[in-house]
């Protein structure tokens, strides 16, 4: 064989190994990446039901200040949690010190402060478990089960994004009046046999206040973000109107995607595969309202989107609002990790962990049945759109590596 044959037949094999070696390596890494996601997703089946149990073993700390330690930039709690039924059996039992009206917004809520210093917001039951709101997909009051729900189907999803949230039942006469503030007190009437309380908030009407059973009332309780931990609120680029008639730019322009990624801080780390995370997490409870997130302060983008406020969710069963997914299919990029756990949760899988998760809290049953199979038929949907996606443009662009920048996009 002559030299320059020989040459040409090795730089083909030198071809040849790199082209190899390069696929190996690929597949390996993916290979490797879905097995740690599959054993993150059985860690989290294993540990889906939560005792509430005020035992704290191998600790002298107190449960709010475990809790202040689990927040860090990307995560509010950690993936195992050996603490986290003691810490919501403090936020469901310990005695309120102090009551005063909420923080602003536009819901009624209470801001209680519980024996050892820890706030937590109260939001009171306003509507029966079966109750159907109807209308926009964001009418109605707040709804404090579906604080409950979005935050186990948080800890499903392997986001931990959410602030602890459990359902807690107060005695309105003998805990929350005797230490109440004037303004929260001026609230308080009674309506028939039954204590009731308006609160302040911008629909925050006397004429429609929320009533206890008799002086028992059921409600949900989040516990408040660790102070050291400021927040920053930022419109949401797929926020809505909220006027008749008026749309906005997401809902007609086709190219609108790349229009954020053009803007600080969608065009680069995070923050837009955490949008997407979130239109998923939002189309799947129902959620049509997030039309502000917050993050923590000064982050650069870096920190996550954190899930607060999910109390306008799991208002009708039977309406599946399409446009909260449209981050997603403007986008078509999703998280490996999002994608593979969606697709654990496939064949009842969601269902049947969100009813698990969910069976220890005080207030259970949380869902009625109609929204638990509103659940497993929405991540059809999900699914189905990115199958759009990757149809369409391949599941390499469509598949985004969790840490990687979206500078290329």
């Amino acid at each position: 064989m002559k030299l320059k044959q020989r040459v040409v037949l090795l730089a083909i094999l030198l071809v040849i190994f790199i082209f190899t070696k390069v696929f190996l390596i690929d597949n390996l890494d993916t290979s490797a990446a879905n097995r740690e996601d599959q054993r993150a997703f059985h860690r989290m089946m294993a540990s889906l039901h939560v005792e509430l149990d005020p035992r704290l073993d191998h600790t002298l700390q107190s449960p709010w200040e475990i809790a202040a330690q689990w927040v860090v930039p990307r995560e509010v709690y950690p993936e195992e949690t050996p603490e986290l039924g003691a810490v919501m059996h403090a936020m469901t039992t310990k005695k309120i010190i102090k009551a005063d009206v909420g923080y602003k917004g536009t819901q009624l809520k209470a801001l209680l402060i519980l024996e050892g210093g820890q706030k937590v917001v109260f939001k009171p039951k306003r509507y029966a478990r079966d109750y159907i709101v109807e209308g926009e997909p964001y009418a109605g009051y707040d709804r404090h089960n579906a604080e409950v729900a979005a935050f186990h189907l948080d800890r499903i999803l392997g986001f931990r994004r959410a602030p602890l949230v459990v359902g807690r039942f107060v005695n309105l006469r003998t805990e929350i009046k005797p230490v109440a503030t004037e303004q929260l007190l001026g609230t308080f009437m009674t309506v028939g046999n039954n204590t009731c309380f308006y609160g302040k908030c911008y629909y925050c009407r006397e004429t429609e206040p929320a009533c206890a059973d008799g002086d028992i009332m059921e409600g949900s309780v989040t516990l408040w973000l660790p102070d050291v931990w400021p927040l920053q609120k930022h419109r949401h680029p797929w926020g809505r109107t909220y006027r008749e008639g008026k749309l906005a730019r997401w809902e007609y322009d086709e190219s609108y995607c790349d229009a954020v990624k053009k803007t600080s801080p969608y065009g680069s780390g995070p923050r837009l595969l955490d949008i997407i995370d979130t239109a998923i997490f939002d189309y799947l409870i129902g959620n049509a309202d997030r039309h502000h997130y917050e993050s923590f302060q000064d982050d650069e983008g870096a920190s996550m989107l954190i899930l607060l406020d999910n109390a306008k969710s799991f208002g009708n069963p039977a309406l599946d609002e399409r446009s909260i997914l449209a981050p997603l299919y403007q986008c078509c990029i999703i998280r490996v990790s999002t994608w593979n756990r969606l697709n654990y949760l496939k064949n009842g899988a969601l269902k049947s962990a969100l009813k698990t998760a969910m069976s220890h809290d005080p207030i259970s049953p949380v869902l009625s049945d109609p929204h638990l199979d509103a659940l497993d038929q929405r991540l059809l949907s999900i699914l189905a759109t990115v199958k759009q996606c990757t149809d369409q443009f391949g599941p390499d662009v469509v598949l985004v590596e969790d840490r990687m920048t979206l500078s290329h996009l």
